[in-house]
Formats: structure tokens, C-alpha cells, sequence
């Protein structure tokens, strides 16, 4: 017998994971293309066209689940990041978590994907939410200030063939969660992110802590949901910074088509001000035979505020069109075209697989918290490039 599961790290508000019983199940996804990118600024600065093959967020994991009885399970997930092109890849770098399911709910504790990521996951045109053209090339960057460090930080640059999303499109470390049950197609999520790195007899202050909530409706073609993230980064300036989601999915049978509405907000954290930014996306699929479809989609980040006046010029655009062909249930052949756009004062990059249009000199990122910095006019940058490859799930 098999219980259905809504467990955070392994579905969040995309859908629902199947755990057998006392059972193990090695699974993951194999994703490589081919791609030729190339950036566009200044004359002295402009990347011609330069060719690599990207992993594209491929990964492997192990999940599991136990009957203890009188209704509950114990559940579990390792989950790891590959790298085909570069050695050194660690265990448990993804969705990591071990919990416990019932009637009441599941509560996970680990590395988790909140509800803010999972929405953002989910509302993407691309098969994995991967690839050059995703739409965490613009969600809650503001203005690239809110770039993710890694280990629940913030940072300003992303460095070339990198993960460049933002802090609430990153998992967060030091987790813990509650998934409710579903409702005639309701269920809500809320996880909070523990202080374990508070400054502690001279240690480095990284005292970051704060919640990822959201609500989601699926039932039948639709699916809507709204999630609010709120952040203390625990510096000296004490910096807050928030991001709140608005979207959903309607699945036509031939087509389908998705919108999502972002607003980030930070406070303390550039000069003492608050920064807001308005970001706004439509995508969507269309079957052109029963095993190809062509996807699409356009997301706009408008300009950013500082203490409610708009700074012209911060914005930026982001075109993709692509092709996917499903060769078997498991195994996907696709071709994608993604162009970014950045006005002259913005140095936005690609969310998966970046550029690194805006990596500091000598390749050390400017100090957390700060604007990021144009290195050689990087401001203003054109981002663009071509993926040919396989995606295959086992």
C-alpha cells in the first residue's frame, strides 16, 4: 500500500510526492545541453559568442518512507546537485529534509524549498523550472541587491556558469515546516527559518531568520497561489527584507498559460532606505503535436524605488521561446532561446547558468548589502543564448 504525501522539499505548491512504504527510491534527472551564449555591452567589454554544455540544476536523490503506526509515517530525502562539468559535488546540497506525515499534516525538518521558491518553480514554462531562460533570472533580485549567497545570505554578483536567483528562490538551510492536508483542492505551507548562526562569543554574526508561508488551490486545469516570504538578515544594519507572490496556472489540454506578480521589498538595507521592485510574468505552453509542445515566456521587472522614488533605468526584460519533445515519458529533447535585456543601469543575468556580466574584479563579489558594481560599463549589458540538449528522469 502507498500513501500520497504533500511534502514540502520534494513538491512545495507544485504537486504531490508518492512514498512506498519501508521502501528507498533512488531517483533524479540527467539534464545537459549544448549552449552557445554571448553579452553584449560596451565595446570593450562585449562577450562575443562562447560555447559550453551546461548541467542545467541536474541532481540525484534518495526518499523513503516508514509506517510507525496509528496513522504516521516517517519520511525522508537526501538529495544532491550534479555538476557534469566540474568535480567536488557534496551530498544533501538540495532539498534535504527527514519528518513525519499524518492525518494531521507533514512536518519536515532540513533543507527545504519554501512556498515562495515553489510558486515561482511552478508558474515557469521550462521542464525542472532549469535552463538560461527561467524566470528566476528577475524574481526578488531587486535590483540585484538580493542575489543569493548561499547558507540563507545575500549577495550582488554571480559568477559565470553559476545558480544566480534571488535569496527567496533559493532553499533555505536550518529549516523547519508544516504542510497541511488538502482540502477540496486547499492546503497551505509554512516554514521557519531558525537563528542557528547567531553571533556567539566572537563569532561572524549571520544571525539570519525568518518564515515562507503560502497558500495554493489545485484542482482540475487551475492552479493559484499566494505565498509571502519575510527575512531578518540579523547584520549590523539590521536588515529586513520580504517578498510577497501572486500567480497561477490554467491547463487548456492543448495549451496552457501561467502569470505570476512579484513585489521584494528591503529595508536597512542600502544606506538606511527601503528599496521596492514590481516584477510581472506571462508564459505559456502549446501542444503542436501529441509529443511537442512549444513554450514561451516574458517577464518584466520594473524599476526599482528607493524610499518610494523610482530610479529610472533599473529594469530589465526577459524573451524565451523553446521547443520540447517528450522521446518517452522520460526522457525530453529540447531547444530554447532566452534574451535578457537590461536598461543602462541594471546587470541582471541569467538565473541558471549565468554570464557573470556582473562579477567584481579579480572575480571577488562586492560586499553584501551594497549595489552591485559595474565592472567596465556591465551596466545596460544585452544577455542572450541558444540550448540544444536531453533531459532524462529516472
Amino acid at each position: 500500500m502507498q500513501k500520497k504525501l504533500i511534502a514540502l522539499a520534494v513538491a512545495g505548491l507544485a504537486s504531490t510526492g508518492a512514498f512506498a512504504q519501508a521502501n528507498v527510491t533512488v531517483y533524479g534527472v540527467a539534464d545537459a545541453t549544448f549552449d552557445v551564449v554571448k553579452a553584449a555591452g560596451d565595446a570593450k567589454n562585449e562577450l562575443g559568442n562562447t560555447t559550453r554544455v551546461s548541467s542545467n540544476s541536474s541532481y540525484i536523490g534518495f526518499k523513503g518512507a516508514e509506517a510507525l503506526g496509528n496513522g504516521l509515517t516517517a519520511v525522508f530525502q537526501v538529495e544532491s546537485g550534479l555538476g557534469f562539468d566540474q568535480g567536488g559535488n557534496t551530498l544533501g546540497t538540495r532539498d534535504s529534509f527527514v519528518g513525519v506525515a499524518g492525518g494531521f499534516g507533514t512536518v519536515v525538518l532540513g533543507k527545504l524549498t519554501g512556498p515562495t521558491r515553489a510558486l515561482g518553480g511552478a508558474v515557469d514554462v521550462n521542464s525542472g523550472a532549469t535552463g538560461i531562460g527561467t524566470n528566476g533570472a528577475l524574481l526578488g533580485k531587486l535590483g540585484n541587491t538580493l542575489v543569493s549567497g548561499g547558507d540563507n545570505s545575500v549577495g550582488t554578483t554571480c559568477a559565470r556558469s553559476a545558480t544566480c536567483v534571488s535569496i527567496f528562490d533559493d532553499r533555505w538551510k536550518n529549516a523547519i515546516a508544516y504542510v497541511s492536508p488538502t482540502f477540496a483542492g486547499l492546503n497551505a505551507t509554512i516554514a521557519y527559518v531558525a537563528n542557528e548562526n547567531k553571533a556567539f562569543h566572537g563569532m561572524a554574526p549571520a544571525n539570519t531568520r525568518g518564515y515562507d508561508a503560502g497558500v495554493k488551490y489545485a484542482n482540475g486545469p487551475l492552479m493559484a497561489a499566494v505565498t509571502y516570504n519575510a527575512v531578518s538578515l540579523g547584520n549590523a544594519a539590521a536588515s529586513d527584507i520580504s517578498d510577497f507572490r501572486v500567480g497561477g496556472t490554467y491547463n487548456f489540454g492543448m495549451a496552457s498559460v501561467r502569470a505570476l506578480f512579484d513585489r521584494a521589498r528591503a529595508d536597512h538595507l542600502l544606506a538606511g532606505g527601503t528599496r521596492t521592485q514590481n516584477v510581472f510574468g506571462l508564459g505559456g505552453t502549446f501542444n503542436v503535436t501529441p509529443a511537442g509542445k512549444i513554450i514561451g515566456q516574458f517577464y518584466y521587472a520594473d524599476d526599482y524605488k528607493d524610499s518610494g522614488k523610482e530610479q529610472k533605468d533599473t529594469g530589465a526584460k526577459l524573451f524565451e521561446i523553446g521547443y520540447e519533445h517528450s522521446l518517452s515519458k522520460r526522457t525530453i529533447l529540447k531547444a530554447v532561446y532566452a534574451h535578457l535585456n537590461n536598461d543602462n543601469k541594471a546587470s541582471y543575468d541569467f538565473g541558471i547558468n549565468s554570464v557573470g556580466i556582473n562579477a567584481a574584479a579579480n572575480g571577488s563579489p562586492a560586499s553584501a548589502g551594497t549595489p552591485a558594481v559595474a565592472v567596465g560599463n556591465t551596466f545596460g549589458a544585452t544577455v542572450q543564448g541558444i540550448q540544444l540538449g536531453l533531459r532524462h528522469s529516472f
